[in-house]
């Protein structure tokens, strides 16, 4: 809670203790609160009354266990003090305790506790009377335990406990003016003894005050839950009523829809029955001549697969073969015409796709299937992001690259092993040191890893040379495949690292930037109608690629958006401008980082609302920005789905935020 919001709290809290009205020496409730003095107290004898029954039997053992002290003191007189204590005292101790028990006997339960509280300090007292001195002298010290139990352990009210505590202290300084306690001695016991008397009352006075207000502010709260609960009940009768209006109407329209709609299907009826001779014949003789026409055509065009495929049956068991070869054929012919084209050019043509299309391809290829039959003894597996970003690349280098790839992670497996291979997404919030160093931004990975026998350092520093190879060249490949994935990656502009070490099998990362453009045949995923909005949002970031990537996802979604470099120009902003949410870096350097920002926004406006991006995982900073009222946490990089949703589901909940009293 803030600061502001704590200061707001506190001032509400005074407002309604102010209304409270408590006579101050007896504390009972007063004036317009006297209705709640019944209730209080059957309220604090049930929520005390386990307490006060603990409490009773401790008193009786540690009451009756001060007879060993009477033993050693008065060894003379112990059969008197064992009366007044065993006989007297502990029964009654006792005989309360019981009493707990009968439900028509709480009523009384405190007068009662306070007459025990007497008689406690009245068997002392007569122990005073009796005993001989100087012991005598000593005993005034259990009154204070006396004390104790009647201001606190027992909960008793502070009326009925001062009175006790009184009636003791009189029965004291009577039993010193009879037994003839010396002056000096009897100063020094009212100094401690009285005192401690006083500290009680002070005690007393403090539970009852609190347990009053407590009682009262409840009380308040009761109140303002019953008053919400009726008008949600009153809400909720008005929504019955109107939603039985709109469904009357919905009843009455669909009526009205159906039956138009019967007379126009009526209409066509007979319109297509009129013309429905004469199309059947247009139609069987356009369909015969188009036939022929496309036979003519394909013949020349389709290769000899397509036209095995013309042939057979759509339930043929060698359909899924043939298509097979004619695919193979096509990527064979592209293969061959894209290096020709890098030949005479120099430059690779490159388009945007996703790293999963091509890896499903290729674990579907022959390649892929040679390689499984070459390697019987490797498992391989593939584990896909199904949220995987689009990069822009050759699909041609990329599978090249990744042939390469798996290929030699097989080879790393001399006996029995596994591979895999695998995609993520991943933003670098500051530039990674790993192999090379990997500037900030984000990117599609594509990982390879084996359970072989890993990767010295001077390997991991000269796999991509030509023709370093530990494999004997003419039997698995030339030397030239890690280099050829150097050049793929370094052509996409892309990064290579390989966090692995000797031993523990090696692991191979391409990092691929990201496009947010869309491949031509994906499907879309996000429906933009369905998350669009035309609030105002506010863009912290203080990266531009991420503000203009963020900016163009949310303007395409209809939002007014502003973006802004930093948390401190955010907070200016903010004093000059109203928005209706917050899209909040969490790292941003230099500068005041996501979570301190926000912290500051609420300062102008307490309800704003706001959604946490970084690309590290949910840090102990993001959840202390959702304390402070944060929304939801939305990790880069992201996509047009993940951002739509979060945004949307926070202003809503800004509505319902905004249409509570």
């Amino acid at each position: 809670m803030d600061a502001m919001s704590t200061s707001n709290f506190t001032a509400a809290a005074k407002k309604d203790l102010q209304a409270m009205n408590l006579n101050r020496i007896t504390l009972a409730f007063t004036g317009s609160s006297a209705g709640l003095e019944g209730p209080f107290q059957s309220y604090y004898t049930s929520r005390t009354l386990a307490h006060i029954r603990i409490a009773l039997l401790m008193g009786a053992l540690m009451y009756g266990s001060f007879g060993i002290l009477d033993a050693l003191l008065l060894p003379n007189h112990k059969h008197l003090a064992w009366l007044i204590r065993y006989v007297f005292v502990c029964p009654m101790i006792l005989a309360v305790f019981g009493a707990t028990f009968v439900p028509s006997l709480h009523r009384i339960l405190q007068p009662l506790m306070s007459i025990l509280i007497a008689l406690g300090g009245l068997g002392i007292v007569l122990i005073i009377v009796v005993a001989p001195p100087p012991a005598n002298y000593y005993y005034y010290a259990g009154l204070m335990l006396v004390f104790i139990f009647g201001y606190s352990f027992i909960y008793l009210r502070f009326l009925w406990a001062t009175l006790s505590g009184w009636i003791i202290v009189i029965l004291y300084e009577l039993a010193a003016f009879l037994t003839g306690t010396p002056d000096a001695v009897l100063i020094s016991n009212n100094f401690f003894f009285i005192s401690a008397n006083l500290a009680g009352m002070l005690v007393g006075y403090t539970i009852e005050y609190a347990n009053r207000k407590n009682y009262f502010l409840m009380h308040l709260l009761a109140e303002e839950q019953q008053k919400i609960k009726e008008i949600n009940e009153q809400l909720e009768l008005r929504v019955a009523a109107r939603t039985s209006e709109l469904a009357i109407s919905n009843q009455r329209l669909t009526r009205e829809v159906k039956e138009r709609i019967l007379a126009e299907q009526e209409q066509q009826r007979l319109q297509i029955q009129l013309k429905q001779a004469e199309k059947m014949e247009t139609i069987g003789n356009l369909a015969a001549g188009v036939a022929h026409d496309l036979n003519n055509i394909l013949v020349g065009l389709v290769s000899y697969p397509d036209l095995v495929l013309m042939r057979m049956a759509e339930d043929n068991p060698l359909r899924d073969e043939v298509i097979l070869i004619k695919n193979s054929g096509e990527r064979a012919a592209a293969m061959v015409q894209d290096l020709l084209s890098m030949a005479r050019l120099g430059v690779t043509e490159k388009k945007v796709l996703n790293l999963n299309i091509i890896l499903n391809d290729y674990l579907q290829s022959p390649e892929y299937q040679h390689l499984q039959q070459d390697h019987r003894h490797v498992t391989i597996t593939a584990n896909l992001a199904p949220d995987l970003l689009n990069i822009r690349a050759s699909a041609i280098q990329i599978t090249k690259a990744v042939m390469n790839l798996a290929t030699n992670a097989c080879e790393a497996n001399l006996t029995d092993g596994a591979v895999q291979i695998g995609t993520s997404n991943r933003y670098l919030e500051e530039p990674y040191q790993g192999l090379e160093t990997i500037p900030e931004g984000e990117y599609a990975i594509l990982t390879v890893q084996d359970t072989g026998i890993g990767m010295r350092e001077e390997d991991r520093q000269r796999i991509f040379e030509p023709f370093y190879t530990k494999k004997r060249l003419g039997r698995s490949g030339t030397g030239l495949g890690m280099t050829v994935v150097w050049h793929t990656v370094k052509e996409m502009g892309g990064f290579i690292d390989i966090p692995s070490a000797e031993g523990q099998g090696a692991v191979i990362e391409l990092y691929f930037p990201i496009t947010r453009e869309e491949v031509s045949s994906a499907p879309v995923k996000v429906s933009i109608k369905d998350y669009r909005g035309t609030e105002r949002v506010l863009i912290v970031d203080d990266i531009a690629e991420q503000r203009r990537i963020a900016a163009a996802i949310l303007t395409k979604l209809g939002y007014q958006v502003v973006t802004v470099a930093s948390g401190e120009e955010a907070v200016a902003w903010i004093e000059q401008h109203e928005v209706d949410i917050v899209m909040l870096d969490m790292i941003m350097d230099p500068g005041i980082d996501g979570c301190e920002t926000y912290r500051r926004l609420i300062q102008w406006n307490p309800r704003l609302k706001a959604i946490i991006v970084s690309g590290f995982s949910e840090s102990e900073r993001v959840r202390e920005a959702q304390r402070l009222g944060a929304g939801r946490y939305l990790s880069k990089p992201y996509t047009l789905e993940g951002i739509a949703l979060a945004l949307r589901a926070e202003l809503d909940d800004r509505l319902i935020d905004l249409a509570r009293p």
